[in-house]
């Protein structure tokens, strides 16, 4: 019986979202030959951890779904472990980025493809604690349906479980890589206040994130269908298709993957929304198969972002985003210039390959990231209210905030360097320490 991984990473009180992902753990095991790990990582307070850990103990047990809630500390535990055996150069620098003192999208992911690999698990699933999921007549619409239905198998296996193919058949020898939808309702990026205040300025700052050499017309498309999702049609019946998918088209809440998570990690970069969204460029650029489907979930917005603290924090992640993406659009220029040839003669994504495409974006001129600052600036000022006064803060921080977006690439590509060390290391049998750890967390 293959063993998969039901991820939930949170950093917030979600309890009836963890029993709402348990339920779609018991539909996995109730529906496919599967043991489901059900594996919270909770970087909450101490609190709501207290919280999270009793909601865990009154789920109903289900056969063949095991669950496993680590805090912060039981979590660290693991990776000194791992780390420790992996024997790689600069083990605190590679814990610090495994586990870092403040918020990352992405090594908050990493932390779950490695503990996956310790618990036996060939595919992680990522869900996030700030979801609904979709229901058909008062059903709940579960994505782990299409996942494992799909994932691994060889895609000309595959086509027996979409609607449609369009995949060249070239590709069909290869596994599925990776199983994704989107999402219906707000904005993934809480900005739609912004688009209300002064499109105009909403404009200005969202296209931002194109490449410098985009056209007007491209980067207006571009934000026409940023952070849109699937919009808001509701869920009527299934539609997937086997593809090669557009990142554009899966959100990281409503996501699978197969592999590919064990070869390349996602970018440990800290304070900065999307920094986990590496690996569907990867999988689409590469040429890996893949399987796109319609069960979005709800996506929807916590309180504590709209207070004063938690407004601040917010845009200083967005503002970092903007900045990380002088260095992933040149790597992600190299990846779709390089295509296939990022595939050994296995066909797996070659590591050292997207480490050098790193290393090489981490020498880029910082001259556009300025530039970028500059234009926030301007655009958080002609908002007016509390977006000028964080445009005073941004003006203090804003060197800082360039020293970081690039110290974040160079810290990736060290930690893709290493990853395949950390893997290996995370799933020998010898590894006893990390494994009695998660044994420990199980319910």
């Amino acid at each position: 019986m293959r063993r998969v991984c039901l991820t939930l990473p949170t950093d917030r009180a979600c309890a009836g979202t963890i029993a709402a992902v348990h339920q779609e753990a018991a539909y996995a095991a109730g529906h496919f030959e599967v043991e489901v790990h059900l594996l919270v990582l909770d970087s909450s307070d101490e609190e709501t951890v207290a919280e999270h850990a009793a909601a865990v103990r009154a789920l109903a047990p289900v056969p063949n779904v095991v669950t496993h809630h680590l805090d912060e500390a039981s979590q660290r535990v693991f990776l000194r472990g791992v780390i420790e055996q992996a024997r790689v150069a600069q083990p605190e620098l590679v814990l610090s980025l495994m586990l870092p003192d403040r918020s990352s999208y992405g090594a908050c992911t990493n932390r779950a493809f490695l503990i996956a690999r310790a618990l036996g698990c060939e595919s992680v699933l990522r869900r996030d604690s700030d979801i609904h999921y979709q229901s058909l007549d008062g059903v709940p619409v579960y994505p782990v349906h299409h996942e494992l239905a799909s994932l691994g198998r060889p895609a000309s296996e595959a086509t027996a479980y979409v609607t449609e193919t369009a995949l060249d058949p070239g590709r069909a020898h290869r596994p599925v890589a990776m199983v994704g939808s989107s999402f219906i309702g707000e904005l993934s990026v809480d900005i739609s206040e912004i688009e209300k205040l002064d499109p105009e300025v909403y404009h200005d700052m969202v296209s931002l994130w194109a490449p410098t050499d985009w056209s007007a017309q491209q980067k207006r498309e571009l934000v026409a269908e940023s952070f849109r999702g699937a919009g808001t049609e509701a869920f009527s019946g299934d539609r997937s298709t086997l593809t090669v998918v557009d990142p554009m088209r899966v959100d990281m809440s409503n996501i699978g993957f197969h592999q590919v998570q064990e070869l390349v990690p996602l970018p440990p970069g800290t304070e900065t929304i999307g920094s986990d969204y590496f690996l569907i460029h990867l999988v689409h650029d590469a040429g890996l198969p893949g399987v796109l489907h319609n069960r979005h979930i709800v996506n929807y917005y916590t309180p504590e972002r709209r207070t004063d603290a938690g407004f601040a924090a917010y845009h200083v992640r967005l503002v970092k985003f903007f900045l990380s993406m002088l260095y992933f659009n040149a790597v992600y220029a190299r990846m779709a210039a390089a295509g296939e040839s990022m595939l050994d003669d296995r066909d797996q994504v070659r590591p050292a390959v997207i480490a050098g495409f790193l290393r090489e974006s981490a020498e880029l001129d910082r001259a556009e990231n300025v530039r970028r600052l500059r234009t926030l600036d301007g655009c958080y000022r002609r908002l007016g209210g509390r977006y000028a006064a964080f445009a005073d803060l941004l003006a203090v921080r804003g060197p800082r905030l360039l020293d970081e977006a690039r110290r974040d690439i160079e810290d990736f590509a060290l930690l893709t360097e290493v990853w395949g060390p950390l893997i290996r290391a995370a799933g020998t049998a010898t590894s006893l320490e990390p494994r009695r750890q998660l044994e420990h967390s199980s319910t």
